[in-house]
C-alpha cells in the first residue's frame, strides 16, 4: 500500500510513511471489511460516514506537517485512523465527532494502540474547542462550503498556524491548505477531493445530505 498507493503517487515524507506504516488500518474498519483494509478507496464505517483512501490520509498529513511538539485539532474523528497517524506526529491531538458511536469505538481503538497523547469531544466540530486553541494546526476530516470562522480564530499565530480542510458543494471539494501568515492567510489547493459533509449550522445541514 504504501509503495504503491502513497509514495509512487509522489509522496514521499519519511515520517508520515513511518506513522502509516506503524497503524494497523484493518482495526479502523468493521469486521466484515477487514480483509479490503488496504484498498485504494474510501471505506464505509457506518453511520454514513467512511475512512478516507490511504494516499488521501497521507496527502492531507503531508499538508498539514505536524511537529513533534504542535497542537494539532482533528474535526471528524470518524473510524480514529487519522487521529492515529496524527498522534504518532505531533504533540497532542485534539479530536471533536458529533456521532457518539463513532466516537466511543475510536477511543477504544487509541487505547488498544496506547496511543495518549489524543483528547476527545461530542460536538459540533465547526465551532472546534475554543478552551484549548490555539493550535498549530487544524485538520478537518468533512466537506465544508467556506471555511468556519471560529476555526481561523483558534490557528496560532503566524508562522504556525496551518489548516486543511476539503472546501466546495457536496459533489466535489478542492483540499485547501491555509497558512496563517503576518499578513493574514496565505492558500493553496492540494488537489480535487471528495469526503462526506461537514454537518453543522457553519457548514451543511443534515437535510442536505444525499
Amino acid at each position: 500500500m504504501i509503495a504503491n498507493q502513497i509514495a509512487n503517487r509522489g509522496l514521499r515524507d519519511c515520517r508520515v510513511l513511518a506513522a502509516i506504516a506503524a497503524t494497523p488500518r484493518e482495526w479502523f474498519l468493521p469486521p466484515d471489511l477487514g480483509r479490503r483494509a488496504y484498498d485504494d478507496a474510501p471505506l464505509p464505517i457506518g453511520n454514513g460516514q467512511t475512512i478516507s483512501q490511504p494516499y488521501i490520509v497521507a496527502l492531507m498529513t503531508a499538508c498539514l506537517a505536524p511537529r513533534r511538539r504542535d497542537r494539532i485539532l482533528e474535526i471528524g474523528t470518524g473510524s480514529g485512523y487519522q487521529t492515529a497517524i496524527l498522534a504518532r506526529l505531533a504533540g497532542t491531538v485534539y479530536t471533536v465527532e458529533r456521532l457518539p458511536d463513532l466516537l466511543v469505538e475510536a477511543e477504544e481503538r487509541f487505547r488498544r494502540l496506547g496511543l495518549s497523547n489524543i483528547q476527545t469531544r461530542l460536538g459540533d466540530g465547526a465551532a472546534g474547542w475554543p478552551e484549548e486553541a490555539p493550535f498549530d494546526g487544524i485538520l478537518v476530516a468533512a466537506a465544508a462550503p467556506r471555511v468556519p470562522d471560529p476555526l481561523l480564530a483558534q490557528l496560532a499565530p503566524a508562522p504556525q498556524g496551518r489548516l486543511v480542510i476539503p472546501l466546495g458543494d457536496l459533489a466535489s471539494q478542492e483540499l485547501v491548505v491555509l497558512q496563517r501568515t503576518a499578513r493574514g492567510f496565505e492558500e493553496r489547493s492540494a488537489g480535487g477531493v471528495r469526503f462526506v459533509p461537514l454537518i453543522s449550522r457553519l457548514g451543511f445541514t443534515e437535510e442536505s445530505r444525499p
